[in-house]
């Protein structure tokens, strides 16, 4: 019996506690949920039903409990419900019951975890976006990890989800970019305010083989050149640096495309409209003190150039405008200022900030090796960049470590950890695991152990200590993968996963799933298998919301 099925079982017998009653049955929720209580000896799950419910038709809390604990005790597959503290349910299933779930597991595959909790929810989501001057940095390499899982996330619980990179070239820092490929291209350093790193000549040798006519140009006409080819060769790379990392997104926007097409204007237009801009000095404003921002906001300078905020401003209503009802941009913790005006920015086109816009902040990513951060990069000269992050730990790990905590704390990465073939390297610890799970059900196959049909499943001889603890956790994965995708937190997923590969491999431990030598295959060895294949079924589930492989053999 899975959680959601118990969910159901208790809200039946809450329903026929009303009717024997003759309270009102719309105080009923549609729905209920069940928790595993944190003290294991209080039962396999707690139900709160009778708490909510009390106050509403008048009963004691205690007494509904009681009426519900009798209801239930009825139910098939419930071994017993106490009553605790003021009117929790605690609920022990029968092994036959709690047995149950594997089959469950094992026959939905890779649909087990899904649900349709955000069905209806059109969701775009936009990560990484990273300048096209330069390699994809460490603290970007965070947001494709995390961006790329939430996307996956979001999906499985039924969410309409489109990705989206915002590929900045136009601006000031594009020029940057294009003088110092001019430079690099001519031997000279860098200009003051320009970009380093071997990267630089590598592109401009690059755009010399397509134009070599290049350096025969004046600077003004060469600069041009090295603008439109540089960029493409850059994005190129990125694109192709993330493709390898696993990310690949639905849709790839370029800013340009918003001054060229006349959305800034249509933007301005609409702003217009819900009155919400004014002219000063020359210049075209838009007052977004009026909810709540700490100042207002240029959209078009006094000599008629547009600013990044309008920009802003028409890339976000052409997502709207596309039909998504939630946008979600993750940004880099130097962002956080930006918050105040975009969500004044949403307002003045009137939209609900609270829902329509949601900013994600992520902090900052240190990689580190012997006690010392890593600070040079070969090729970017002053970062850590994505390259940098795979060949010193692989993408399974980096993918891995990176969606591993909560985005808005600052992480160092231990080079030697999450290279360690041990249990103290989570990704390790989770995919062999994987591995294992794999390995016994080969084992199982040159013994002529086969878990049979549902029919020859015998889920009541699942009565081990180890084997109740493991079922318990399996249960959780739905749970786990719905509260992730609202948090926002993918991190919930891999330390979810690291407590149920310390539960598998207890119960690996203590209870034997393949016969020894001349032993006769029994009934219990096929459940323990069904129990085995459930468990790498939610292993490999889990670990593919992640982007990370589960392997078969380690």
């Amino acid at each position: 019996m899975t959680p959601a099925e118990l969910a159901e079982v208790v809200l039946t017998a809450a329903h026929a506690v009303f009717t024997e009653r003759g309270l009102d049955r719309a105080a009923l929720p549609e729905r209920t949920v069940v928790e595993r209580p944190r003290n294991p000896e209080h039962g396999d799950y707690a139900s709160t039903l009778a708490l909510q419910l009390s106050k509403k038709v008048g009963v004691p809390p205690r007494e509904l409990a009681a009426a519900l604990a009798e209801q239930l005790g009825r139910a098939p597959g419930i071994k017993s419900v106490e009553i605790a503290g003021p009117g929790f349910l605690n609920i022990r299933l029968d092994a036959a019951a709690a047995g149950q779930l594997a089959r469950v597991i094992v026959e939905a595959g890779a649909d087990y975890g899904t649900s349709d909790r955000l069905a209806g929810q059109k969701i775009n989501l936009e990560f990484v976006s990273a300048n096209p001057t330069g390699p994809v940095h460490i603290g970007g390499v965070r947001w494709a990890a995390v961006g790329d899982a939430l996307s996956r996330l979001l999906r499985a619980t039924g969410a309409e989800v489109g990705t989206e990179y915002y590929f900045n070239d136009a601006g000031s820092q594009i020029d940057r970019f294009a003088r110092s490929l001019l430079a690099a291209a001519k031997g000279e350093p860098a200009p003051e305010d320009g970009y380093a790193g071997a990267y630089l000549t590598e592109i401009a040798t690059q755009v010399q083989a397509l134009r070599p006519d290049v350096l025969s140009l004046d600077d003004a006409a060469a600069q041009e050149v090295f603008r439109v080819e540089g960029v493409q060769l850059m994005f190129a790379e990125i694109k192709s640096s993330l493709r390898d990392f696993g990310v690949e997104f639905d849709t790839y926007f370029n800013e340009k495309d918003l001054h060229d097409s006349g959305e800034l204007e249509h933007a301005l237009t609409r702003l217009r409209e819900q009155g919400h801009t004014f002219e000063h000095d020359g210049a075209t404003w838009l007052r977004t003190t009026d909810f709540g921002d700490d100042k207002d906001r240029v959209l078009r300078k006094s000599n008629g150039e547009w600013t990044y905020f309008a920009a802003d401003c028409a890339y976000y209503l052409d997502k709207r405008e596309r039909g998504f009802d939630r946008v979600v941009i993750m940004l880099g913790a130097d962002h956080h200022g930006y918050i105040g005006r975009m969500k004044a920015m949403s307002a003045c086109f009137g939209d609900d900030p609270e829902h329509h816009l949601e900013i994600l902040i992520g902090q900052l990513v240190n990689l580190v090796r012997d006690g010392a951060p890593v600070r040079m990069s070969k090729r970017a000269g002053t970062v850590v960049t994505l390259e940098d992050l795979v060949e010193a730990i692989g993408v399974d790990a980096a993918r891995y470590a990176l969606a591993r905590y909560s985005s808005d704390s600052p992480i160092d990465l231990d080079v030697e950890l999450w290279t360690k073939a041990g249990n103290d390297n989570p990704v390790f610890y989770v995919q062999y695991v994987a591995a294992r799970t794999a390995s016994v059900g080969r084992n199982a196959a040159e013994v002529g152990l086969t878990r049979g049909d549902a029919a020859s499943f015998h889920p009541e001889l699942l009565g081990h200590e180890k084997e109740n603890e493991l079922l318990k956790a399996l249960a959780q994965f739905p749970a786990v993968v719905a509260t992730a995708a609202e948090l926002r937190a993918p991190h919930r997923v891999a330390r979810y996963l690291e407590e149920l590969a310390g539960a598998y491999h207890r119960f690996y431990d203590h209870c034997r799933i393949l016969p020894r030598g001349e032993e006769e295959i029994t009934d219990l060895h096929r459940a323990r298998l069904w129990l085995n294949d459930a468990t790498r079924t939610v292993i490999a589930n889990g670990l593919r919301l992640l982007g990370v492989t589960a392997p078969e053999r380690m």
